[in-house]
């Protein structure tokens, strides 16, 4: 079957000469809870953007569903994306947002209405809907945030530090309404800095870092390379180091 991501030696310069990707090479099989995890400046943002046709690769192969990101505007309605900064419209409530949001994915009529209701109660915003979303909490702006994303039933569900910010509460509910979507048959891509968290969500890893891949594959396989590391956290900060990022 045809991996749902394939990467292939892709590399991004920016300009003046700064290389955010350097040669990587990843796979994502159907199915997959892929945790992609990095420091800052790790180019894990830019990873996910070249995945979702946001930008574009300097050089490399890349395919997701067998198709180039960016070029295939039906390749949209098979990815959804959740940003790690709010994309909403502060002014609008939540069910507006995702309204509109809606429409813009192509979705109209009853069917968007039902998919509306169906996205706020899996996020469990019920009570929230009709709060404009400049007065919610960043718990449940990084809910809606999430069920934007999963209008479209994306079959792949790329996810950017989702839970950035919030309280254990809500974090803990995020974590797992993405591994419940990932039981029922989606796809998933996941940054985060949370080694904890990715030992909850993801099946598989891949630890990146000055544009690099340092180390991939299972989480057994991952940690059963580093036998003298307790723990997830202990790996990454071994192949990283502890330097203190900007």
């Amino acid at each position: 079957m045809e991996p749902v991501v394939e990467i292939i030696d892709l590399k991004k310069t920016y300009e003046p000469e700064t290389e955010a990707l350097a040669g990587v090479d990843l796979c994502v099989e159907r199915g997959d809870s892929f945790g992609l995890l990095g420091p800052n400046g790790a180019g894990k943002t830019t990873l996910i953007s070249i995945l979702c046709g946001i930008l574009a690769p300097s050089s490399g192969r890349v395919r997701v569903f067998g198709q180039v990101p960016g070029k295939d505007r039906d390749l949209r309605k098979l990815v959804g994306l959740v940003p790690q900064d709010i994309a909403l419209y502060p002014t609008l409530t939540a069910r507006e947002n995702l309204l509109y949001f809606g429409r813009m994915q192509g979705l109209s009529g009853r069917h968007l209405s039902d998919r509306v209701e169906e996205c706020l109660g899996f996020l469990a915003l019920g009570e929230s809907s009709d709060r404009r979303v400049e007065v919610c909490s960043g718990g449940i702006r990084r809910r809606i945030n999430l069920s934007v994303a999963l209008l479209g039933e994306p079959q792949l569900l790329v996810l950017d530090e989702p839970t950035v910010g919030i309280d254990v509460q809500t974090r803990v509910n995020i974590l797992d309404k993405i591994a419940e979507l990932n039981k029922r048959g989606m796809t998933l891509v996941y940054t985060s800095h949370y080694m904890e968290e990715a030992q909850k969500v993801c099946k598989k890893v891949a630890v990146i870092d000055s544009g690099r891949v340092l180390a991939k594959g299972t989480l057994e396989e991952v940690m059963s390379a580093h036998e003298e590391c307790e723990n997830l956290e202990d790996v990454f900060l071994k192949l990283t180091g502890r330097t203190l990022r900007e």
